[in-house]
């Protein structure tokens, strides 16, 4: 009895599940033929400055390992940057070089490695050490995100992020990644990250969630999570809404950095978005799609059309999941 009323009251809040996100959005909108757009991060990255879409600058490409020998000539002119590899997934296989002095290069936690540790990195990646399935992979050597001073005080020596879920080119959640010492500084929530909802209407955080724990602070710094605002608010939506455009995806996660010169950058597309991002934004999104369907059905939008439908639909914090949680517990 116990079981089904918590079912009952996760179906009240609208929550989505795995099976009906792949029946009724990953089936229904999103071609297996595209997701070669979003799967390799070179092609996504090409893709985006074809549709004027903001993404950290390309330093350089190895393709191959006889690439590697050019290494050197990429990033010597560079003082920092990332290397990551184009079919990596969770974080894995990103190296990031804060500075570099004498061909010994510092990473994030304050460490010197030497120039042949970096040349062997990026073999690695080549090699397909950190790719789906261990293909061959390409490893991209690019600008390193200047995060904004927003989140220093929320973050654990990574990059925070802003994945917004967007369904037939409508934004329909947000929330930020933020990185803590348990996710070794990546923004991954599986590997200890903190999910913090935004309210898509205002850009304003709201509570955090921390593995299967709401949180108010950051467990590392001790720094509140709600109640920040996101500045270029509408950019972030607007780049969001025109990556379903640049692929063809109806259901696609947008992972955007605030860049504290560039502003909001696309960092990544994901094709099969998970569904934390409900209990970070204490809502469910069967409603929102369905609302999302229909108005889709009924007029055909630029993106600023959407964006703004999106703003005034799903204003708010969203109360409705943790208060349907609490009668079911």
């Amino acid at each position: 009895m116990a079981l089904w009323n918590r079912l009952q009251a996760l179906r009240d809040a609208h929550v989505l599940g795995i099976n009906q996100r792949n029946r009724d959005l990953i089936f229904r909108y999103n071609p297996r033929r595209l997701y070669p757009l979003v799967d390799d991060k070179l092609h996504t990255k090409r893709l985006a400055a074809e549709h004027g879409v903001p993404v950290p600058p390309l330093y350089g490409v190895l393709e191959i390992q006889h690439d590697v020998r050019n290494l050197r000539g990429i990033v010597e002119d560079h003082a920092d940057f990332a290397m990551k590899p184009a079919h990596g997934a969770g974080g894995d296989g990103i190296l990031v070089i804060t500075n570099q002095r004498n061909s010994k290069f510092r990473k994030p936690n304050g460490q010197w490695i030497g120039y042949d540790d970096v040349a062997y990195h990026a073999s690695n990646i080549v090699s397909g050490a950190y790719s789906l399935g261990g293909a061959r992979d390409s490893a991209m050597i690019e600008y390193r995100v200047q995060f904004s001073p927003l989140f220093e005080k929320i973050s654990y020596e990574g990059v925070p992020d802003v994945r917004i879920l967007v369904v037939l080119g409508y934004p329909v959640m947000a929330m930020v990644r933020l990185p803590t010492r348990q996710s070794e500084g990546r923004g991954n929530l599986h590997q200890g990250a903190i999910g913090v909802g935004i309210d898509l209407a205002s850009g304003l955080t709201l509570a955090g969630v921390w593995g299967n724990e709401t949180i108010d602070e950051h467990p590392d710094t001790g720094h509140p999570v709600a109640g920040l605002e996101l500045p270029e608010w509408d950019s972030f939506l607007g780049l969001a809404a025109r990556c379903y455009e640049m692929t063809g995806l109806g259901y696609l996660g947008v992972d955007i950095v605030l860049d504290r010169d560039l502003g909001p950058l696309l960092l990544e597309l994901n094709a099969r978005p998970g569904l934390n991002i409900q209990i970070a934004s204490g809502a469910g999104l069967t409603d929102r799609c369905e609302r999302i369907e229909a108005e889709a059905d009924r007029a055909e939008h630029q993106a600023e059309d959407r964006v703004r439908f999106s703003k005034d639909a799903f204003a708010g914090t969203g109360p409705e999941l943790s208060a349907h949680a609490e009668s079911a517990s």
